[in-house]
């Protein structure tokens, strides 16, 4: 029993135009939002699921699907600095996202 619960509650990776998503049998777990040049528009993951490995993912997905990872834009949190950051993720910077 606790075996296929275990399984049932396995990450799904989904693609669309643009977007990686991370979901459970449940819930949303966190998804990305990027551009064909691999820059990324917004990355969220769900608070319950932070620190397990899931933003890394859809940072690799975005690589697998555009062959590169380029910067992160505007509006960048706090938290996200500090993520983008560790994985060596260039970031627009404000007077970029001014157009």
């Amino acid at each position: 029993m606790k075996l296929a619960s275990a399984l049932s509650d396995e990450p799904i990776i989904e693609h669309s135009a643009g977007i990686v998503l991370i979901r459970n049998q449940n819930t949303t777990i966190g998804y990305c939002r990027y551009f064909e040049n691999g820059d990324v528009e917004y990355i969220f993951v769900n608070p319950l699921y932070r620190r397990l490995g899931h933003g890394t993912t859809l940072l690799r997905e975005v690589t697998k699907m555009t062959g590169q990872l380029g910067q992160a834009h505007q509006p960048i949190s706090p938290l996200g600095r500090h993520f983008f950051t560790a994985h060596d993720v260039a970031m627009q910077s404000d007077a970029d996202s001014v157009q």
